[in-house]
């Protein structure tokens, strides 16, 4: 309840703030897409990108946060300009790991916060040596799963996403 009556104030604010010029349309867009965007309009949003060792090339954040949720995407084999570095499938599925490790690490959460995995396999074949890996990396209780396969481009073997909750204070 507190924390809608700050967003709605927050809003009131932003609406009824006549003390500053009105942005243009095209200033309120490249406010809106900016990768970092203000603390007001994280509050319209209800989420925010965070900060991560790696970045892409590609339009998308690394991860983003709404609600104690971090939210990682896809971390294939690639390095931390999101160059791919190919391998067998065991070498890719651990870097592509340790790039969640990390991710997650420079958040403040590690695999034991994560809550949901979606896998992608590229080859069927590799799911028994995937189901063995990912016991290294993930123990009872288990996140929620999903595994996809044959849907990767050739140039990788694996990809992982997954969605991590922060721990309540205590």
């Amino acid at each position: 309840m507190h924390m809608s009556l700050a967003v709605v104030r927050a809003a009131m604010f932003i609406i009824f703030d006549d003390t500053q010029q009105p942005a243009t349309s095209k200033e309120k867009w490249k406010l809106l897409m900016s990768e970092t965007p203000p603390t007001t309009t994280n509050l319209i949003r209800g989420w925010s990108p965070l900060q991560t060792p790696i970045s892409s090339h590609l339009p998308f954040s690394a991860a983003v946060e709404a609600n104690g949720f971090v939210f990682v995407s896809g971390q294939a084999s690639v390095d931390d300009q999101g160059v791919i570095v190919s391998g067998d499938f065991e070498q890719e599925m651990r870097r592509s790991m340790s790039n969640v490790q990390r991710i997650l690490a420079a958040v403040g959460l590690d695999l034991g916060d994560v809550v949901r995995v979606t896998s992608y396999v590229h080859d069927p074949a590799h799911l028994p040596q995937y189901n063995l890996l990912y016991r290294e990396y993930f123990s009872s209780p288990l996140p929620a799963r999903t595994t996809i396969t044959s849907c990767l481009s050739v140039a990788l073997k694996f990809e992982i996403d997954v969605i991590a909750v922060r721990r309540p204070q205590r």
